[in-house]
């Protein structure tokens, strides 16, 4: 703004008519909108070129008269209107400028009047025409100027104002552009010919048997009915088809190759006039969710169970104790023939009474007491009854314990219970000359121990199975014993992990973790 009027200042000063030394120009145009348009800075800047440029070219007391009369008068109004003039409304920027057109005239009267009085001789009608044409032409220059440089900054506003509205368009768009990208939703936009606008890249993936390993750069353009066959057997295609004919939001349900999906089309309409410009297809995989729901109700139930277990327990297992021992006392008195029927109920009464007690600690959710104690003293406590197991099938038994354990916060009764179980499944799994062995181990925050048999190892399908209450792999199992590990190493702090291999053997991974194992026992301690 500066330079442009700054220059025009000058050019302003350095061409014009001569009337004998009296120069008739346009500098003050310049000097006028350059001040009101461009503020403060601009009017002190054009003001210092006016005088200079002004020493420099005008000659004459004539000149002072202008100088002193634009000092006084000119810069002054000038100064009160620049910074709101471009707030000011057209009818008032007429009065402002017209009003400082007139005050130019009267400055220039006033100093080509002191020019005549000093060149009297000189000057002739047809000169004072020629002011006084020249200062009537102020008018139009000056209306004509203001027309274009309010169509000017009308304009730039304008198009400052669509810029913003573009940039906020396009930062709105790429938002919703990179949410439908990032979103686990398979999301599909087609304009109102059917033509893909926009597939994201799950969609693609849930969609890799109907696109053909087709890249989003070669869906997008496509009719959406690329996608399918048979507009009555495609369920994406139909729902498609319902959206762009004014179904506002329909939803089906499949099931294809294990996995199931909610499958939405929706209809877009134009907000103004509600012309359908549009349909979107939303594809949502709910297999996990449908899973974790499942869980969900299945650990409902076994919650259910537990607490049945847990108010029943106690009434089976008093008259199973009366039956136990009036059997017997009545294979005391019987005969030898028929002692062995006896032992036959008295073994499955207390096969039924183990049943009861693994239940019943599956299902209570109790504090236990732990103590600071080494995993290897309560090995080498059970390690007579592994033994004397091992023995009676025939099968032998191999240690491997770490020279330096760390000690744990433990409950050596389920400890115990733990290990037994364990060791118990591997032996039951092998045949006479099994080997089992317990190997023990630290790494970093870790303690693990390591029960591994020879067996005949476990089908990879039942292995996600093996920790689900009442699924079990024997003949005679109750599907109890390894949930019941787990639950007791999730109250130390732990977790179990199976490493099996078909014709190699197992190997159940107990691991401790020895920061969650004590915070346990400080939350477990901790006052409510």
């Amino acid at each position: 703004m500066f330079l442009f009027c700054g220059t025009c200042l000058f050019l302003g000063f350095a061409i014009s008519i001569d009337i004998h030394g009296f120069k008739l120009d346009y500098h003050y145009i310049p000097l006028i909108f350059g001040s009101l348009y461009g503020g403060g800075w601009v009017l002190l800047a054009l003001t210092a070129v006016y005088l200079i440029v002004g020493w420099l070219m005008m000659d004459g007391s004539w000149s002072n008269v202008e100088t002193i009369g634009t000092l006084l008068l000119i810069i002054p109004i000038i100064y009160k209107y620049n910074n709101g003039f471009i707030q000011l409304t057209q009818q008032r920027k007429h009065a402002v400028l017209f009003g400082l057109t007139g005050l130019v005239f009267a400055i220039r009267s006033c100093a080509f009047l002191d020019f005549y009085s000093k060149t009297q001789a000189a000057v002739t009608v047809s000169d004072v025409y020629l002011f006084a044409g020249h200062s009537i032409l102020y008018l139009p220059i000056v209306w004509m100027i203001t027309k274009l440089t309010d169509n000017f900054i009308r304009r730039e506003t304008l198009s400052l104002q669509v810029n913003t509205i573009s940039n906020s368009y396009r930062i709105e768009v790429q938002k919703l552009q990179q949410f439908i990208d990032e979103t686990p939703l398979g999301v599909i936009i087609v304009n109102q010919l059917g033509t893909i606008t926009h597939i994201n890249e799950m969609a693609i993936h849930l969609l890799k048997d109907k696109v053909g390993g087709k890249h989003r750069n070669e869906l997008l353009g496509q009719p959406f009915t690329i996608m399918y066959d048979h507009i009555e057997k495609d369920v994406l295609g139909r729902l498609l088809y319902q959206a762009l004919n004014g179904h506002k939001l329909t939803t089906e349900y499949v099931q294809e190759q294990g996995k199931i999906y909610v499958n939405s089309g929706i209809c877009v309409r134009d907000m103004q006039n509600n012309e359908i410009i549009g349909a979107a297809l939303i594809a949502h995989d709910i297999t996990e969710l449908n899973r974790l729901r499942d869980e969900v109700g299945r650990m409902e139930r076994l919650s259910l169970v537990g607490q049945m277990a847990a108010s029943i327990t106690h009434e089976i297992r008093n008259p199973m104790a009366v039956i136990r021992g009036f059997v017997q006392l009545m294979r005391e008195r019987s005969p030898d023939h028929q002692k062995e029927y006896y032992r036959i109920v008295m073994d499955e009464l207390d096969r039924a009474n183990s049943i009861i007690n693994d239940f019943l600690s599956l299902a209570q959710n109790r504090i236990i007491e732990k103590q600071n104690c080494s995993l290897h003293d309560i090995i080498n406590d059970i390690l007579p009854l592994l033994w004397a197991d091992a023995n009676m099938r025939g099968q032998s038994l191999e240690l491997n314990l770490a020279e330096h354990l760390p000690k744990l916060m433990l409950n050596e009764k389920e400890m115990k219970q733990l290990i037994l179980n364990l060791a118990r499944n591997g032996m039951e799994a092998m045949d006479q000359h099994g080997v089992l062995s317990l190997v023990t181990s630290s790494v970093d925050q870790y303690v693990e121990l390591r029960v591994s048999d020879t067996g005949s190892g476990i089908p990879q399908e039942k292995l996600e199975h093996l920790f689900e209450p009442f699924y079990t792999t024997k003949t005679r199992g109750t599907g109890l014993g390894l949930p019941l590990c787990l639950s007791i190493m999730e109250r130390h702090g732990g977790n179990i992990q199976v490493d099996s291999k078909e014709g190699v053997g197992t190997t159940f991974i107990v691991r401790f973790d020895r920061r969650r194992n004590y915070q346990e026992v400080a939350v477990a301690l901790s006052p409510s």
